[in-house]
């Protein structure tokens, strides 16, 4: 463990393990089981290969808006629209899946009677939940994606053991990763939900319990980064921006196979991920609340900042959680 420069005061502990009461308590009478909550049977949920609501959307998803994907025809549309949210859904289990080795590696450490422990292991439950929905939902919609990229797919069992011993950084990836598939799934939400109604419903169980999650991570945060020595706070203020930015590319970016199955020239991936001014928006509006918690953290100094430029995920602070994209910077 990180040696800690002050002692949390009483009234301050008793305050977050409150928090991580009610949170338990959430966790216990508000959940959702992806078998129970879900009527995948349905007749509004089969999924239909050729539902013009796979199209992707320009607003939202960044390959959608180029010029490239609009000029191509509604079948294929479609077809790339159906690949691509298919393969971001197996991201997300597996994104979910070193989650939980590294929250499991960072509990065994804790002492008798800590509430994190309790809390965590609520969290973790309701992430393999989401990888059993998550994957139901892939094998309906019937695209064998690969999911992760190459690299991350084979690192991604000793990321999570290792983010279970440098557990700030573990916490600041957990965001990283959980930030932007929030942002997009509420965007879609806010965008009126043009997708097929199985893929809505999932977005909808996923958003509500990641409310939960992404408040633990940020509070977590908050009680443990302050009382870090100075070297390690550092560290963490580097790690920040590094890893929203190399987490945003390895969820929200397609893997490579996606540019060869559908022919898609080099330049148009690169335009879209991220490259173009709109690409580049899209990016940097994954972490308006980030910048806010950096900021709130006191990670947040000339050395980071222009880090956070560098990676061009620079922007405003948004001003209350989950922020819509639409203020003017």
């Amino acid at each position: 463990m990180v040696a800690l420069t002050t002692a949390k005061t009483v009234p301050a502990e008793r305050e977050y393990a409150d928090f991580l009461r009610t949170l338990s308590e959430g966790s216990v009478h508000r959940n959702f089981d992806p078998y129970l909550d879900i009527d995948w049977d349905a007749p509004e949920f089969r999924i239909d290969p050729k539902d013009p609501r796979w199209v992707l959307a320009p607003e939202i998803d960044p390959l959608g808006a180029t010029a490239w994907y609009r000029a191509q025809p509604l079948e294929r549309q479609i077809e790339i629209g159906r690949w691509r949210i298919a393969n971001a859904i197996k991201v997300g289990a597996a994104f979910e899946s070193i989650l939980i080795r590294g929250m499991m590696q960072y509990i065994m450490r804790l002492p008798n009677g800590s509430p994190e422990f309790r809390y965590c292991l609520h969290e973790m439950t309701e992430e393999c939940n989401h990888i059993q929905m998550f994957q139901e939902l892939v094998n309906r919609i019937g695209v064998d994606v690969p999911g992760m990229r190459p690299i991350f797919r084979t690192l991604s069992p000793f990321i999570g053991v290792a983010g279970g011993y440098a557990w700030a950084i573990l916490f600041i990836g957990i965001l990283g990763g959980e930030e932007p598939i929030d942002h997009y799934q509420k965007a879609v939400i806010r965008n009126g939900a043009h997708l097929p109604p199985a893929v809505v419903r999932c977005m909808e169980i996923h958003i509500a319990e990641e409310a939960r999650h992404i408040s633990f991570a940020n509070e977590f945060l908050k009680e443990h980064v302050p009382a870090m020595n100075p070297l390690y706070r550092n560290v963490c203020g580097i790690a920040f921006p590094l890893a929203m930015r190399w987490l945003a590319g390895e969820i929200m970016a397609p893997p490579p196979e996606f540019a060869r199955t559908f022919d898609i020239p080099r330049e148009v991936i690169k335009e879209a991920f991220w490259r173009s001014p709109e690409g580049s928006k899209t990016l940097a509006g994954y972490f308006g609340d980030m910048r806010s918690l950096a900021s709130d953290l006191g990670l947040m100094n000339p050395v980071t900042r222009r880090l956070w430029q560098l990676l061009r995920i620079d922007g405003d602070h948004a001003r209350y959680r989950s922020e819509p994209d639409r203020r003017v910077a």
